[in-house]
């Protein structure tokens, strides 16, 4: 009776497994362009892009979640696909204030966008 409960448990870990690689292998690679800025400025004020680089790098330091606000107005919150997870500020953090090209894995839960950055890059500055 044991070893037939063990192997119903494993079989269901390896179902569990297995449905969750399928899913994120379905998760097409989708590029971003936009501003990377404070979370907070981009909901409270509202803007189209920073105020500047040094406000963007301050309120990162200050330990608020960079984004990337799309051109389209769409809030993307970068994330880690790890377990345990880790902050992205990081990985952002050189391209605060900036314009980028980002492109990852993309998921959608609840009307928020997610990004898992595989390749980010700033954007030439148009003159």
């Amino acid at each position: 009776m044991k070893f037939t409960l063990r192997v119903s448990k494993v079989f269901a870990l390896v179902l569990l497994a297995a449905a969750i690689c399928v899913s994120a292998a379905e998760t097409p690679t989708v590029t971003v362009k936009g501003y990377v800025l404070d979370s907070a400025c981009a909901f409270t004020k509202g803007l189209s892009k920073p105020i500047s680089k040094q406000c963007a790098i301050s309120c990162a330091n200050a330990g608020s979640q960079l984004v990337i606000l799309a051109d389209d107005g769409t809030i993307y919150w970068p994330i880690a696909d790890t377990t345990p997870s880790s902050g992205q500020n990081p990985k952002l953090l050189p391209f605060a204030g900036d314009k980028v090209t980002a492109s990852g894995k993309v998921y959608e839960q609840g009307g928020s966008r997610a990004i898992v950055i595989e390749k980010i890059e700033a954007q030439a500055t148009q003159k």
